[in-house]
C-alpha cells in the first residue's frame, strides 16, 4: 500500500484519537465532564492498539518520517496515559467519601427513603404521642433510664457539660465511637434476616430518641437537649438511615435474588452495602468528635449552637445530593475514565470482557489486518 493510500485510510481514527487526548488527556478535568466526542472513552484501549500496529507497518515499509513521527507521538501520548500510574490511595479514599459514596447512596434511593420513613414516623409519632399522654414513657423506660436523662439534661444542673453524667472529652469520644459504629454496624447486618432484623433496628431506635425528647421536652428540658443534639446529629441521624438503607438492600438481595442465585444476589447486596458502611462509619467518626468536643459544652449560647447546626446540617444533605453529580452524568453513557486503564483492558459490560485467550488472538490480527 502507498503512503499516500494509507494516510488517506486512517487519518480520521488519528484525527479522533489526538481529539481525545486533548480533551480527556487530564483525567481529573475529564471526571466532571461528560465525553461528546467521537472517540468514546470504552473505545480508548482498542484505538491505541491499532496505532500502535500501525506505526510498525509505517516503519517496515519505509514511510516518510512525518508519518512515523506523528504515529510515534501519538503512541508515546496514549501510552503515557493509560500506563500512568494509579491516584495514591489516600486521593481514592478522598474521591470514595467525597463523590462515590454519595453516588451509591443515590443508587439506592427507594431503599433510603423506606429507611428514613421507617425511623422518622416512629420518632415523630411517640415524640408527639407524650406531648399528650406522658405517662407512656412508663412503658418504654425504667425509672433510673428516666432519672438519668433528666439528670443530664436538667437546666438547673450548674455543671457545664451536656448529655453526660460525668468523663472527660477524650474518654467519651471513645465511648461515642463505639456505641454509634456498633448501632449502625447492627443496624446493617440484621439485613441478613431477610431485611426484617434492619426494620426492627429502625423502629426501635426511632420509638426510643422519640421517646427520650418526647418525655424531655413535655417537662421542660428541650432547650438543653436541643442545644446537645442539634450538633452531631446530622451526621449521626443520616448515618442511621443510611445504614438502614443498605440493611433493607441486602434483605432485598435475599427475597428477591431475580435471575441470579440467592447466594450471587448477597454477595452483590454485601459488596454494596459494605461500601456504604464505610461511609456511614466516617459520619459516625465525625459526629462522635463533635459529639464530645462541641455538643457538650453547655456554656455556648443557643443562637450559636443553631446557627452551627444550620451549617452542618446543609453541608450533610448538600454532600449526599449533590457529590459526584459528574460522575452520575458520565454513566448512563458508559463513557468513564477508569483510573490506571492498561491498553487492552475492557470495561463492564463489553461483550468482549470474557473472550477466551482464542478470541483475543484473532480480534488481535483481525486488528492487525485493519490497520494495513
Amino acid at each position: 500500500m502507498k503512503q499516500e493510500q494509507f494516510v488517506a485510510r486512517h487519518q480520521a481514527e488519528w484525527v479522533a484519537f489526538e481529539q481525545w487526548l486533548q480533551a480527556r488527556g487530564d483525567a481529573r478535568a475529564a471526571r466532571g465532564e461528560r465525553n461528546t466526542l467521537e472517540l468514546g472513552d470504552e473505545d480508548v484501549p482498542q484505538r491505541y492498539r491499532r496505532i500502535c500496529q500501525q506505526l510498525a507497518l509505517a516503519r517496515r515499509r519505509g514511510y516518510s518520517p512525518v508519518v512515523t513521527t506523528r504515529l510515534q507521538d501519538l503512541m508515546q501520548r496514549g501510552h503515557n496515559l493509560l500506563y500512568r500510574p494509579p491516584p495514591p490511595r489516600w486521593r481514592r479514599v478522598g474521591e470514595f467519601l467525597l463523590a462515590g459514596f454519595p453516588r451509591l447512596v443515590r443508587s439506592e434511593a427507594g431503599c433510603m427513603w423506606a429507611s428514613l420513613a421507617l425511623f422518622a414516623i416512629p420518632l415523630v409519632g411517640w415524640f408527639v404521642l407524650l406531648q399528650y399522654r406522658p405517662e407512656l414513657i412508663h412503658a418504654l423506660m425504667d425509672p433510673q433510664q428516666i432519672a438519668a436523662y433528666e439528670r443530664m439534661y436538667d437546666p438547673a444542673n450548674p455543671a457545664q457539660r451536656l448529655g453526660r453524667d460525668s468523663g472527660t472529652d477524650w474518654a467519651m469520644f471513645g465511648v461515642y465511637i463505639m456505641n454509634n459504629i456498633s448501632i449502625g454496624l447492627r443496624t446493617f447486618a440484621s439485613g441478613l434476616l431477610f431485611g426484617v432484623g434492619t426494620i426492627l433496628v429502625l423502629i426501635f431506635n426511632g420509638i426510643g430518641i422519640g421517646a427520650t425528647f418526647g418525655h424531655l421536652v413535655q417537662i421542660g428540658y428541650g432547650d438543653p437537649l436541643f442545644r446537645f443534639a442539634c450538633g452531631h446529629g446530622a451526621f449521626e441521624l443520616t448515618a442511621i438511615v443510611i445504614a438502614g438503607g443498605a440493611g433493607l438492600r441486602l434483605g432485598f438481595s435475599l427475597l428477591a435474588p431475580g435471575r441470579r442465585r440467592r447466594i450471587d444476589a448477597l454477595v452483590e447486596g454485601g459488596k454494596k452495602g459494605a461500601k456504604l458502611c464505610l461511609g456511614v462509619a466516617a459520619m459516625l467518626l465525625i459526629a462522635a468528635f463533635i459529639e464530645a468536643f462541641w455538643s457538650s459544652i453547655g456554656s455556648i449560647p443557643a443562637a450559636v449552637k443553631y446557627s452551627v447546626a444550620a451549617v452542618l446540617w446543609t453541608l450533610v444533605l448538600s454532600w449526599l445530593f449533590f457529590g459526584g453529580r459528574g460522575h452520575d452524568a458520565l454513566a448512563p453513557h458508559g463513557r468513564t475514565v477508569v483510573p490506571g486503564a492498561r491498553p487492552g483492558m475492557l470495561g463492564p459490560g463489553d461483550p468482549q470482557a470474557d473472550a477466551s485467550r482464542h478470541g483475543r488472538r484473532r480480534e488481535w490480527q483481525k486488528e492487525s489486518v485493519d490497520a494495513a
